[in-house]
Formats: C-alpha cells, sequence, structure tokens
C-alpha cells in the first residue's frame, strides 16, 4: 500500500473519526486516532472530539514524539508510538492506531478478569480480528499499561499469531492496521462481535477444525 501523504492523512483522521463519533463508537471528548508518517505523527489533540476534528489542528509530532505545531497532542502517543514500534516487526506497514471506549468491549471487563477479550465466536472475527488480550486496567496514560501492550504484541507475534488489537481494562480497545479505513475495520468487527457477545454470553466459539480451515484458506492468524 502506497503511504499517505500528510495532507490525505489529516483528512481520513477527521473522516474517520467523525464517522466513529456519529455511530457511537466513541462519545463525548474519548478516543483517539494516529497516523504515522515517514518524518514523525499526526495524532488527534487532547479532549477533542472525534466528530468535530478540525484537519489543520490535529498535532503535528517529529519521529521523537515531540510536538511541532497543532493543538496540544493526546498524552496517548507515547503508547501509540510503543504500538507502531512492537507491531512493526511482524507488519512493517502499520500506520494507524485507534482507540475508542466502545460500549460492548468495554462492558466485556466489567465483570471477571480474563485473558482474551473474546472467544472465536465467528469466521469474520477470526480471519479479521484474531485474538484480543486484555490488558489489566492502569489509569489512563499509565506507562505500565503501554509496557503490557507491547509485550503482549511480542508474545503473540513471536507465538505466529501476530495481532492487531488489544483491549484496555474499563477502558476500551486499541487497534492498528496499515491506513485509518483499514484500523477503523477491525475496530467495528471487534465490537460487533463483543455485541454479539453480550447478547448471547454462552454462545458457543467456532471448532478448532473450522478454524483450521480459516487458517489454511484465508491466512486466519488464530
Amino acid at each position: 500500500m502506497t503511504a499517505l501523504t500528510e495532507s490525505r492523512a489529516r483528512e481520513e483522521i477527521c473522516r474517520v473519526g467523525r464517522s466513529l463519533f456519529e455511530r457511537g463508537y466513541v462519545h463525548a471528548t474519548a478516543g483517539n486516532i494516529s497516523v504515522r508518517l515517514d518524518d514523525g505523527f499526526l495524532i488527534t489533540p487532547t479532549d477533542a472530539c472525534l466528530g468535530l476534528l478540525d484537519p489543520a489542528r490535529l498535532a503535528r509530532l517529529d519521529a521523537q514524539g515531540r510536538q511541532l505545531s497543532g493543538d496540544r497532542g493526546s498524552k496517548t502517543i507515547a503508547l501509540h508510538t510503543r504500538i507502531y514500534r512492537a507491531a512493526g516487526r511482524f507488519d512493517p506497514a502499520t500506520a494507524c492506531v485507534i482507540h475508542t471506549h466502545s460500549t460492548h468491549c468495554v462492558a466485556l471487563t466489567l465483570g471477571d478478569e480474563t485473558s482474551q477479550l473474546l472467544p472465536a465466536l465467528t469466521p469474520y472475527f477470526v480471519m479479521k480480528v484474531g485474538h484480543v488480550p486484555v490488558i489489566p486496567y492502569h489509569r489512563p496514560g499509565a506507562t505500565e499499561a503501554a509496557d503490557a501492550v507491547a509485550a503482549a504484541i511480542e508474545h503473540h507475534g513471536d507465538a505466529g499469531t501476530p495481532i492487531r488489537a488489544v483491549m484496555l481494562a474499563r477502558l476500551g480497545p486499541n487497534v492498528w492496521h496499515e491506513s485509518p479505513a483499514a484500523a477503523m475495520a477491525v475496530l467495528e468487527e471487534l465490537e460487533e462481535t463483543a455485541r454479539l457477545r453480550t447478547l448471547v454470553p454462552a454462545a458457543t466459539p467456532l471448532p478448532d477444525d473450522t478454524i483450521e480451515e480459516l487458517r489454511r484458506t484465508f491466512g486466519a492468524r488464530w
């Protein structure tokens, strides 16, 4: 895939942010989106509503995460940069990270803690999302959360099942892919599967032979 120009990346961040807000994936000033450029990053401003973003006011950062222009960037840039570094070992084209407080994903972490957010409930969840490790609760912006996310990415990647999402307990998912549109598609499939889980808590996961067929046929990373 050809890398987005900075101007196009700004437009895409705002388009995706507005779409997520209008469909209820984020509310108020929750959530953030970043894009990795050749020489730095763009990220949504701190306390910004994703439905009302201005392309010219997105925070522009250098390759070390230092702000160069725009409104003050979200404090989550430290987590985003850790994701880019860790995920880049297994998916070098990774260029967008999205964080939301998606209702059904968060709901699944309000009870008993689990190591994985969801079992293999549907073929498209297995194919398009894959494993989603749950990161135990830390306060927003805590460095311990970034450490745990990087460790989860490395663990699954080294095991041959690279991931595209993690779930921060009681906060929300972080997803990543090669573009804002692709990352949003991962988030949509993840939240829809979480909604199915809340509707049918006792739903039976796909059997192992079905998952193996998805691996062989579609390259599913499960």
